[in-house]
This record gives C-alpha cells, structure tokens and sequence, in this order.
C-alpha cells in the first residue's frame, strides 16, 4: 500500500508539479489550496505525511498544523513545510509548530525523497503501519 502524502499549496501550477513528483516517486497524493482545506483533509483522509505551504490563504501554513497537532486524532501525523520563504525566523516557527521537516522551494525530487523517507522512517505511527 503506498504512502499517502497530503500536499497543501494554493498555487496550482505548484500543486501540479508536486503531485506529479511525488507520484514519479510512489507515493498515493491528496490535495489541498488552503490551511482550513488541509485540516479537512487530514481529518477524513488520514494521511501518512503532510507536505504545508507557509504562505496560504486564510489560515496559513504554521496555524494549520498547530491545529493538527492540537488535535490527538492527528497529533502524530508528520508535517513537512515546503516554502519559498527562506528566513530563519520562518524554519523557526515551523519547528515551534511542531513540523518535522522543512524544504525550500524548489527542491530537487531526490532530496524531497530523501527527507520524505527520513520523517516517515521517524514517525513511530507509520512504522507501526508497515510492520
């Protein structure tokens, strides 16, 4: 059964190119543009990992997953942000949030592999799932 990753990013192009990148790689993708849409999403589909835009309409990137990890029904789900803000004070707030990861747009396919592997392989949830 494959990974199955929710990406949340308004710009559709963007959304497109992720979706495509990360099916190449194998894994099942969902799709969401908003922060609100996200949550939604997380709630009815349950996914294994989340890929979060900072930078998204209505609730941003940062206060959806604070919601998530708010919630004990998706706690420990891991959210990686990918984000064209490079700021420290951005990565800071991410990992206050309770991200796991943190990419730079545009990331090449085999470091996004890479870290993808790297948080699910941390996540005590998913390992139990594929056990």
């Amino acid at each position: 059964m494959p990974v199955k990753v929710l990406i949340v990013e308004d710009h559709p192009d963007a959304r497109e190119i992720l979706v495509f990148q990360l099916g190449h790689m194998g894994y099942e993708t969902i799709e969401a543009a908003n922060g609100q849409e996200a949550i939604e999403k997380v709630l009815a589909q349950g996914p294994d990992v989340v890929i979060m835009d900072l930078g998204l309409p209505g609730i941003n990137g940062i206060e959806a997953t604070v919601r998530l990890k708010q919630n004990p029904k998706t706690a420990n789900i891991p959210v990686i942000a990918y984000t064209a803000w490079r700021e420290q004070s951005y990565r800071d707030k991410a990992i206050e949030a309770g991200m796991a990861g943190f990419l730079i747009k545009p990331t090449p396919s085999k470091v996004f592999g890479e870290v993808l592997q790297s948080v699910l392989q941390s996540n005590p949830q998913k390992m139990a799932s594929t056990a």
